[in-house]
């Protein structure tokens, strides 16, 4: 049975569903503004649940609110899914066909390559070989902006990666059409793009990085978690990053 919801839940889905995506500090000051502003009890570690109770009634409408680790800085992320369209087909209300082809094609670059980026010169490269209407250098450079504008990719010197709002909504459209190509988190099993990659040929396991900075913090000696080889990549330090652009 779905639960009732109360004028702060209804708050908290209206915001959500303005802005997107939100990271967990933020989605914590926002259910303590709703809780406040409708006079409910809030409890702090109550967040989850709280969300769950939107969830609920979400359920039929086939939405969700849905939790997912940006790889940029290691926070947590809500993002509103639309569950009904699992594939790049959400964005036809927005995208015209030719930039949704570029887009996957992006999308195909970030996902075979060893780094989990595309660079600015091989999406520019991609148009030559488009099915649909080729797109000019200037109309590529307006898309990849708006992509970056509206949260599905991050760019920085050049380089584009998939945003954390992309990775949530878009994992079961990733899994299903890159299962040979896709890495998972040893330590966290999500997909992971940025990430380490074990050097001992029969292990390879990959960790977000992340995710390698808080399993290696502080041990003398960096040992992979799954052949006690050595860790031979630089260990970055665990940080969170303020930018809201990068998601």
């Amino acid at each position: 049975m779905s639960r009732e919801l109360g004028d702060g839940h209804r708050r908290f889905l209206q915001t959500l569903m303005a802005v997107g995506v939100t990271d967990e500090q933020e989605a914590r000051a926002l259910y303590q503004h709703c809780c406040d502003t409708h006079t409910m009890q809030c409890i702090p570690d109550k967040l989850d649940e709280f969300i769950e109770a939107i969830n609920s009634r979400l359920q039929p409408m086939f939405m969700q609110i849905r939790k997912g680790m940006s790889e940029e800085n290691g926070r947590q992320y809500y993002a509103l899914v639309n569950m009904a369209e699992t594939d790049i087909t959400r964005m036809t209300s927005d995208y015209a066909d030719n930039e949704l082809e570029l887009f996957r094609k992006t999308l195909d670059l970030i996902v075979s390559s060893e780094n989990g980026k595309a660079s600015s010169t091989d999406i520019l490269n991609s148009t030559d070989t488009m099915t649909s209407k080729k797109l000019k250098k200037s109309e590529t450079e307006h898309l990849l902006t708006r992509l970056v504008q509206d949260n599905w990719l991050c760019e920085r010197r050049g380089e584009y990666t998939l945003s954390t709002r992309c990775i949530i909504e878009m994992e079961p459209y990733i899994r299903t059409m890159y299962q040979e190509q896709v890495k998972v988190c040893h330590i966290c099993h999500n997909i992971a793009f940025q990430c380490q990659i074990c050097e001992n040929p029969s292990c390879g396991i990959k960790i977000h990085n992340p995710c390698v900075a808080r399993y290696f913090k502080g041990r003398v000696e960096p040992r992979c978690p799954a052949c006690d080889d050595f860790w031979p990549h630089e260990i970055p330090e665990v940080r969170g990053l303020r930018s809201q652009s990068k998601r």
